[in-house]
């Protein structure tokens, strides 16, 4: 059984190469099958050569080059103008998907208000276990469902960008993902460029119903790298430089209407397991508790340093309309017909 969904996963690094040819085979495995894949590569002429050669002969794989600037945004963008479908996913390079992902996000649209359908990140540490200190309540510090969202298939403010699908009027009304906010390759880990995309989506559709349904699974490689507390400090502290672009963008209220729950009583909640544990002799328990404190300072000062720059002029990003699907097709090509924009660098 075949669907009008098209697949987007964009790429950036050789080091992720068997963890991208994972992710494109699990989403060729699926119980519904996609109408295509789309590979955008973000400036990196070795890599997308490399891709373009290994599916020269896959007729539902075709491999792009990033035709706006570096990031993970633009690249989003040119996916989306390249694409058949009248449903876009969107798959993280370094996961894989299981098989009936695409089926329940075409269930999920079969009620026509529904403009986008998120899934659930599982991590898939590299060490083989989850790190002790490592609070569940901050999954989304290495891109995972963090602890609690609630289960089952839900109404949320918005879905996360490395496992969600959009129908494609949904950017037809929005524009696409603005570029300036989000990953840029190995630079400061930045995020929310899905949160704001959703919040300018749900403005320009008051009506339209934004889900996430959690039997939608892919699990997501978590390197050794990104299993350290440093990265941890690193990447709060990143999110708290987007929310500050993203309250600047659609206003504190709207931008931080989430969070404030999740500060408010997830995450309490969260300190007051790890004491209990570590009060009983359990393993991590002291750890957990002093992560999730410093998760949340560390937010907190990346968030009032981002308010600062933001306010100041130092501190933007711009939301552009998602290119025509002949400009993309142009940039990259088909696969086995790429071209290159050159350069090595970023989005993931």
């Amino acid at each position: 059984m075949s669907s009008d969904i098209s697949v987007v996963i964009c790429a950036y690094t050789e080091d992720r190469w068997e963890d991208v040819l994972a992710a494109v085979a699990s989403v060729r495995a699926q119980s519904l099958t996609a109408l295509e894949t789309l590979l955008v590569v973000d400036h990196n002429a070795t890599l997308l050569d490399r891709l373009t050669r290994e599916y020269r002969q896959t007729e539902d794989v075709r491999v792009l080059a990033n035709a706006g600037p570096r990031g993970l945004s633009a690249g989003r963008n040119t996916g989306i103008a390249a694409a058949r479908g009248a449903f876009i996913a969107f798959l993280d390079d370094d996961a894989v998907a299981e098989r009936d992902w695409l089926r329940h996000f075409a269930e999920g649209f079969e009620d026509p208000r529904v403009l986008a359908v998120g899934g659930r990140t599982l991590p898939a540490w590299e060490s083989g276990r989850r790190p002790a200190w490592f609070p569940e309540e901050f999954d989304w510090v290495v891109g995972c469902t963090y602890k609690g969202l609630p289960p089952g298939r839900v109404r949320v403010r918005n879905v996360l960008g490395g496992n969600a699908s959009f129908r494609r009027t949904a950017f037809d009304a929005a524009g696409g993902f603005a570029t300036g906010i989000g990953r840029d390759g190995d630079k400061r880990p930045l995020g929310c460029e899905e949160t704001e995309f959703c919040i300018r989506l749900t403005r320009a559709r008051p009506d339209a119903v934004l889900l996430i349904d959690d039997r939608s699974v892919i699990h997501h490689r978590v390197p050794a790298a990104r299993e350290r507390f440093r990265y941890f400090r690193t990447r709060t502290y990143a999110e708290g430089l987007s929310k500050a672009l993203v309250a600047q963008s659609v206003g504190a209220s709207k931008g931080l209407e989430s969070e404030r729950r999740y500060t408010t009583r997830v995450l309490p909640s969260g300190v007051g397991r790890g004491l209990r544990d570590a009060a009983l002799g359990r393993a991590g328990g002291a750890g957990r508790a002093g992560a999730i404190v410093t998760g949340v300072l560390t937010a907190a000062g990346g968030y009032v340093l981002g308010s600062i720059r933001a306010r100041r002029g130092g501190a933007a990003f711009s939301v552009l309309p998602v290119p025509s699907a002949s400009s993309a097709v142009a940039a990259g090509g088909p696969a086995g017909d790429a071209r290159s924009t050159g350069g090595e660098g970023a989005a993931a």
